[in-house]
């Protein structure tokens, strides 16, 4: 864990919250914890983050996109050291 965090307040509905709560509980982990764990898995890390480039194919203009798109992803996505 880092030496030092954030303090952030977040709104939660009732019912979300109590959802919260519950799953912390039965984790036997804390509300903190869980958020944390939730907002990571959300976004992600610098380093796992994958941009796929191809995504925008369909307004490449090229028509033969469906053709290719196993070697177009192939191109755009290097795997994760």
């Amino acid at each position: 864990m880092l030496a030092y965090m954030q303090r952030t307040t977040v709104k939660l509905p009732d019912e979300l919250d109590a959802r919260l709560r519950h799953e912390a509980e039965r984790r036997g982990s804390t509300v903190s914890e869980l958020t944390r764990e939730a907002i990571e898995t959300f976004l992600g890390t610098q380093s796992s983050r994958r941009r796929l480039l191809a995504a925008g194919a369909g307004a490449s203009g090229h028509n033969d996109i469906s053709e290719r798109i196993e070697e177009i992803l192939a191109n755009e996505v290097q795997p994760s050291p």
